[in-house]
């Protein structure tokens, strides 16, 4: 397996929070980050919803700019939500 460099920004009291923990397991720090993610990352896919969107294609630059456009052109009373449908597509 193929390791890379990952970089993130944190408040000094999370960073702090994060080397107390990874001192206190007996991990580096990077271990400890990885463990973390890979643990959120298998409790939200045992979730509905990521399952649902699992297979769905995200949309191109251009179609993510569209969408943006139309909802920066929303007013209040586009924005309200009148009601929810639940569709379910048995696929």
């Amino acid at each position: 397996m193929t390791v890379k460099a990952l970089s993130f920004r944190a408040s000094e009291s999370e960073i702090a929070v994060i080397k107390k923990a990874a001192l206190r397991f007996g991990m580096s720090v990077a271990g400890l980050l990885r463990e973390a993610v890979r643990e959120y990352i298998e409790r939200r896919q045992k979730e509905e919803i990521f399952r649902r969107l699992e297979n769905v294609e995200e949309a191109s630059p251009e179609e993510s700019a569209e969408i943006l456009a139309m909802i920066e052109n929303m007013t209040d009373d586009d924005r309200e939500t009148v009601s929810i449908k639940h569709v379910v597509n048995d696929v």
